[in-house]
This record gives structure tokens, C-alpha cells and sequence, in this order.
């Protein structure tokens, strides 16, 4: 092999860089840019006293109504040891409560309270400015255009993972 010529291997190895060609690339982008929309909304939720885990959890309150709990577990990723502290957490705070499943004794379905809708609404406000600075450097419609993608991406119509 010369100096000269780039080796095989080394050129194929998954980075995040822009221009990669990797088969990774696309996950190793969208870990990045998830790590960098998580860092902004972060700091909008910090002064409210609440997590983006936290945060999760009322998203699918507000979306779903009252969700049992393993539900949430499947809702945001988290296991149910994680789930189990972050709904303590919640419910410390008053922002949720569990209440019992008519018809299943074992199961504790999870509710936003009001106080939850009001920290919910002012999550929203506080993140608004944030927001903008994510996407300062698209261009107009780029935004939409990236939201678009992005659902579509997540959302798949036939429903895969």
C-alpha cells in the first residue's frame, strides 16, 4: 500500500463527520444532532425543575391521557425501574398521580395533574426561543422540511421499527 493511496479500512470507518459515506452515518448524525436538540431543551426545562426525562413522561399524559405504566416504559424507551423514579419524581412534585386500573388490581395507570399541564405549557413557552436557535442556520422551509423528514423517519407508514 503507498503513502499516497488512502487504506480501505480506515476510509470505511463509521464517523459523524459531514460527508461521511458510512453505512452508520445516518445514525451517528442523528445521535448528534439529538445530543445537541437535548442539550437546548435541557436548558429550557432546567429552570422549571424538571428533566427531559421527566418531560417525556408528560408529553405522553398530555397526548395519551392517563397511561399505565408499563405503557410508558414502551412510550419513552426507559425500563421500568427508570420509569418507576421518574413517576416518584413526578408525583413528589405534583405534577402526576397513579390511580388504580378498574378490573386489574397489580396495574397503576399515571395522570398529569393540573399543576403537570401548567409546568407542561410552560416547558413549551421557555423552549420557543431555544427552538430558534437550533435551527438558526437553515434556511426558510428547511425547518418544516427537516420536521417532515424527521416524522416520516421515525414514523415509518408500515409501522417498522
Amino acid at each position: 500500500m503507498s503513502a499516497d493511496a488512502p487504506d480501505e479500512t480506515t476510509a470505511s470507518r463509521a464517523t459523524d463527520r459531514p460527508g461521511d459515506a458510512s453505512p452508520f452515518a445516518l445514525g451517528l448524525l442523528l445521535r448528534r444532532a439529538h445530543w445537541r436538540a437535548a442539550t437546548v431543551m435541557t436548558e429550557a426545562l432546567r429552570p422549571l425543575g424538571i428533566e427531559l426525562r421527566h418531560f417525556a413522561v408528560l408529553i405522553v399524559l398530555v397526548d395519551r391521557g392517563a397511561t399505565v405504566q408499563r405503557d410508558l416504559v414502551m412510550a419513552t424507551g426507559t425500563d421500568k425501574a427508570g420509569i418507576m423514579r421518574v413517576v416518584d419524581d413526578l408525583e413528589r412534585r405534583g405534577l402526576a398521580v397513579r390511580k388504580a386500573v378498574p378490573g386489574d388490581r397489580r396495574a397503576r395507570a399515571v395522570e398529569i395533574t393540573p399543576q403537570g399541564v401548567e409546568l407542561f405549557d410552560a416547558a413549551h413557552a421557555a423552549a420557543a426561543p431555544l427552538r430558534e436557535r437550533l435551527i438558526a442556520d437553515l434556511e426558510p422551509g428547511e425547518p418544516e422540511k427537516l420536521m417532515d423528514l424527521l416524522t416520516r423517519f421515525a414514523h415509518p407508514a408500515d409501522g417498522e421499527a
